[in-house]
């Protein structure tokens, strides 16, 4: 492709704009990745490329049922941690505190806390998203641009690979 995209223009006084060509494109990332690995290991001056994913999409996987025993687990798995951060806080403030005393009470309320907040979460809910999931952009293709002065190069390099 002989496809060039100018890139932003610089603010005032900093030069001209850089142009950028695209030289390949690939269907999955680590395809994409592998090209440019291998401009890298041609000594070609990798500064100049970049990967431009296009075409993104949202794709929510969902990853199993909430209820409240997810939920109130959950929250204290996050208060937990929330705990342990108070517990060396006060470990520093405190020093006459032990240490074991101060990690093991910031576990327990930071535990009891977070349930408490997981389980308001969900009750708030009402049921109307009982699901845990996860979301992801996933481009539809990545494309390799190469500043403009080095385009013919970058081109002749991966069409030899």
């Amino acid at each position: 492709m002989t496809d060039q995209t100018p890139s932003t223009p610089p603010p005032a006084g900093t030069g001209p704009a850089v142009t950028w060509s695209n030289v390949a494109t690939y269907t999955y990332y680590p395809d994409a990745q592998r090209a440019v690995d291998h401009l890298s290991d041609q000594k070609f001056p990798v500064q100049s490329v970049r990967i431009v994913g296009s075409e993104v999409k949202l794709v929510e996987q969902v990853l199993g049922r909430m209820n409240w025993g997810r939920a109130a687990g959950s929250g204290a798995a996050a208060g937990a941690w929330l705990g342990l951060l108070m517990a060396l806080l006060l470990m520093i403030l405190v020093p006459k505190i032990g240490v074991l005393e101060a990690l093991l009470w910031g576990l327990l309320w930071g535990a009891l806390f977070g349930a408490t907040l997981g389980l308001a979460s969900y009750a708030l809910t009402a049921g109307k998203r009982d699901f845990i999931s996860r979301r992801d952009l996933q481009p539809q293709r990545y494309d390799i641009e190469v500043q403009g002065e080095h385009a013919g190069r970058a081109r002749q390099l991966l069409s030899s690979r």
